[in-house]
């Protein structure tokens, strides 16, 4: 028997149904977990500076900075020339004792030449301190 006419091909088609009703589910979920107001930010506002302030006294900053050398065992505190580890630590301690702790905050600035394990040792020591949070930082980032 011979037919006649045009082949007829079924073509597949891709049923949409389902995957549409998944999505609406995960919209659905994602709608519910996410909250429905934005967090409120915290403003800190400064301090008014005292009124009588010594004159040979710096204003306190607000966070301090350990820069560590490529080579040898000497730190600098902001400005300040340091020799050792334990006198970093204990000049830290000096400097955070007493503080609030929104104002314990210590950045660590080292080169990349410098191994790892040095690093952790005056990460280490700044935890010992009372140092928190601290903050990592490379040379070569001034502008």
């Amino acid at each position: 028997m011979a037919m006649s006419g045009a082949k007829h091909e079924a073509v597949p088609e891709i049923n949409v149904t389902p995957m549409i009703d998944i999505l609406l589910v995960l919209l659905i979920i994602f709608m519910v977990i996410s909250p429905q107001k934005p967090h409120q930010f915290e403003a800190k506002v400064p301090e008014k500076p005292p009124e009588k302030m010594p004159e040979n006294q710096a204003p306190d900053p607000l966070s301090l900075l350990v820069t560590v050398p490529a080579f040898g065992d000497s730190y600098k505190l902001n400005t300040e020339e340091l020799k050792g580890i334990q006198e970093l630590a204990d000049r830290l301690y000096r400097a955070l004792d007493g503080r609030p702790n929104d104002r314990k905050a210590v950045f660590i600035k080292a080169p990349k030449s410098k191994p790892y394990g040095d690093v952790v040792k005056v990460i280490d020591a700044v935890k010992a301190s009372g140092g928190s949070p601290i903050g990592l930082q490379i040379e070569g980032l001034e502008p």
